[in-house]
């Protein structure tokens, strides 16, 4: 490390350490100067550090670009063609909505620290709502956080920042809320209260399969073997930013899937298929022909909250207690659970990465398939109950406990 390659100057009251970076193509001497140390001492101190940074290739040069602008104008453009259409939009709306606007986004972006971002994450728990109605939740505010921890990763990468600063900050925890599920009765009351319905098949799919409603809304008649009793997951109808529905892929390898249909669900569909060829031929011209299995009634797309609106509305019907659509997943997972089917085959039903994903989620069934399983094993292993034999052994039957002898 030379000492040449940095020198401490005085302007001032204030001392500056200016470092040669070495010559530039038009033969100019490159300098970068680091103001501000209130001491020589100081100066002399930052000095050594900045050196070492130069000789461990670290080192980043000073730049008042904002937080925002690196976000918007550099990191966003830069990654889009990684990230699946649904995953750019929420990422720019996150940045827009909430990073830009606050004082956070302002700063520049070498300038950003722990503080500042827990500051921010404290900001949008309080007050965080674009509606200006309180503050987002938990979660949401977590959402934010990993799109600052990536980007500010990739900003070290690029060499725009000397640390991820994201990995000290401190986002609020999140409590998964307690799982709401229907029973197998409560289950099978909504499915006897719509089966009437247009759309019954698309209920029956959901409570059998535990396909995500936008895998639902987005399952298509070429997606289908309804000879082989399959529906294969290969897209889904999502909604994004400001109500925008969106096509796209299932985020990993498992979320694309093909998922077993049983015989009632793969009759449903045939049915439905049959009504669906009545009312193309009924409206002619005037059909819209999206290729959905799942539509309105002109043919379009169902856009999901309006699908959600219409689970709700059902559900009131019949007197259930009140879920999201989203628990109908829920409910059949822990129903499969609960029923013995093994673990790997619920995940790879419901498009989980991994099986550990499946357990973790559906903890709560843990404890019923534990002592299912003590029984089962020790049923197994043993002739007679261990008590019954030591008693039988040990002349002492009639007593109801060892502990008792």
């Amino acid at each position: 490390m030379s000492a040449a390659r940095g020198t401490v100057v005085k302007r001032g009251t204030r001392w500056s350490v200016v470092l040669d970076l070495g010559m530039a193509d038009d033969g100019r001497r490159l300098r970068q100067w680091h103001s501000g140390y209130a001491s020589k001492r100081e100066a002399e101190r930052a000095r050594t550090e900045l050196l070492s940074q130069l000789d461990r290739g670290s080192y980043v040069a000073p730049d008042k670009l904002t937080l925002a602008a690196f976000l918007l104008d550099e990191w966003l453009p830069a990654i889009r063609s990684t990230l699946r259409p649904t995953t750019l939009e929420l990422y720019r709306v996150n940045i827009t909505t909430y990073i830009a606007p606050a004082v956070v986004g302002r700063m520049a972006l070498q300038k950003v620290t722990p503080a500042a971002l827990n500051a921010f994450y404290a900001d949008l728990l309080e007050d965080g709502r674009s509606d200006g109605h309180g503050g987002l939740g938990s979660k949401s505010v977590r959402n934010i956080h990993g799109v600052l921890h990536k980007a500010l990763a990739d900003a070290v990468r690029w060499g725009r920042a000397q640390r991820n600063v994201a990995d000290l900050a401190a986002p609020p925890r999140w409590n998964r809320p307690d799982m709401v599920v229907w029973t197998a009765e409560q289950l099978r009351t909504f499915l006897r209260t719509v089966a009437d319905d247009r759309i019954y098949a698309a209920w029956l799919l959901l409570a059998t399969t535990g396909m995500r409603r936008g895998e639902v809304l987005g399952l298509r008649w070429s997606d289908l073997d309804l000879d082989q009793g399959s529906a294969g997951v290969v897209q889904s109808r999502v909604v994004a930013a400001y109500g925008e529905v969106l096509t796209s892929e299932p985020k990993t390898a498992k979320g694309r899937r093909a998922v077993a249909l049983d015989a009632a669900t793969t009759a449903a569909l045939r049915a439905h298929r049959a009504a669906q060829a009545q009312e193309r031929l009924a409206l002619g011209p005037a059909w819209r022909d999206s290729g959905l299995v799942f539509t309105l009634a002109d043919g379009g797309p169902i856009h999901p909250q309006r699908f959600t609106a219409w689970f709700g509305q059902a559900a009131a019907r019949a007197g259930l207690p009140r879920i999201r659509l989203h628990d109908l997943r829920h409910s059949y997972a822990t129903l499969a659970l609960g029923a013995g089917i093994h673990p790997k085959i619920v995940s790879e039903r419901l498009g989980h990465a991994t099986v550990a994903i499946t357990l973790d989620v559906y903890s709560h069934v843990s404890p019923s398939m534990q002592r299912e399983a003590a029984g089962l094993v020790a049923s197994w292993l043993l002739d007679e109950p261990p008590v019954a034999k030591w008693l039988q052994s040990s002349g002492r039957e009639g007593q109801t406990s060892p502990s008792e002898g």
